[in-house]
């Protein structure tokens, strides 16, 4: 594996990125209206909008990165393109990290927009640093970003990888700890709870609403979720397909 052609491969995921606005205003301003939407519902309830917003600060990137990078790669497979790429020298784990940092950056991006808007505009506040907010906020759009380079290995047309959302990720969105603290969820579910990402993400932005100091809680729900973003990325490269039969 080398740098340059890794480095090929995410510069040209961000050219068609460039040139593709609808898939850009998806990215950026999906997340965004919907956190506006999110303080609008809650305006003069600023207790409950401090509760429940850093969390889904990072969902909602989360779930955007999934459905766009899932759809984006397994269109790869589709048109032929990953096909033609692997016949050059050209390994499936550069293709799949080439993706990682294309999309990496445009989780930066993403995460910076719907932070600054939300700490800013809609006047979201944390007991945190709302710095560290925005990095969880970042860490889970590219964990949203892994997921979907993984799972599109199992999808055939784009609207099978449009139905893996669903599937995915709502059952994560109902055992994460928003709705009910996974505490008080049935001893099953507890234990399912303790194998999905979302419920570590959603963890760490909790510990920082509720804490002004870094926590050892937060430092492993950082971790956890930053090892189920790698096992997803080699879960991508040795699942990858050259075409969808």
């Amino acid at each position: 594996m080398t740098l340059r052609r890794t480095g090929a491969t995410a510069r040209r995921v961000l050219r068609q990125l460039r040139h593709d606005p609808r898939t850009v205003a998806l990215l950026l301003a999906v997340p965004a209206v919907l956190m506006g939407l999110l303080a609008w519902i809650l305006h003069g309830r600023d207790d409950e909008f401090n509760h429940f917003g850093p969390p889904l600060l990072g969902i909602f990137p989360l779930i955007v990165m999934f459905l766009v990078t899932s759809v984006a790669t397994l269109r790869e497979r589709t048109s032929g393109t990953l096909e033609r790429l692997l016949t050059m020298p050209l390994a499936k784990a550069e293709f799949v990290l080439g993706y990682a940092l294309a999309f990496g950056f445009a989780a930066v991006v993403q995460g910076l927009v719907v932070s600054g808007l939300s700490f800013g505009l809609y006047g979201l506040q944390v007991a945190g640093s709302a710095w560290l907010v925005v990095l969880v906020a970042v860490l889970d759009a590219v964990l949203g970003a892994a997921l979907g380079l993984s799972l599109s290995a199992l999808a055939s047309t784009e609207f099978q990888a449009v139905q893996f959302m669903p599937a995915v990720i709502l059952p994560q969105l109902l055992l994460c700890g928003i709705i009910v603290p996974r505490t008080e969820l049935p001893t099953v579910l507890h234990w399912l709870s303790d194998v999905l990402p979302m419920s570590y993400a959603v963890g760490a932005t909790q510990q920082l609403s509720m804490s002004a100091t870094v926590t050892s809680e937060f430092l492993i729900d950082i971790g956890v979720v930053s090892m189920f973003v790698a096992a997803a990325l080699v879960l991508g490269a040795a699942t990858l397909r050259r075409r969808t039969r």
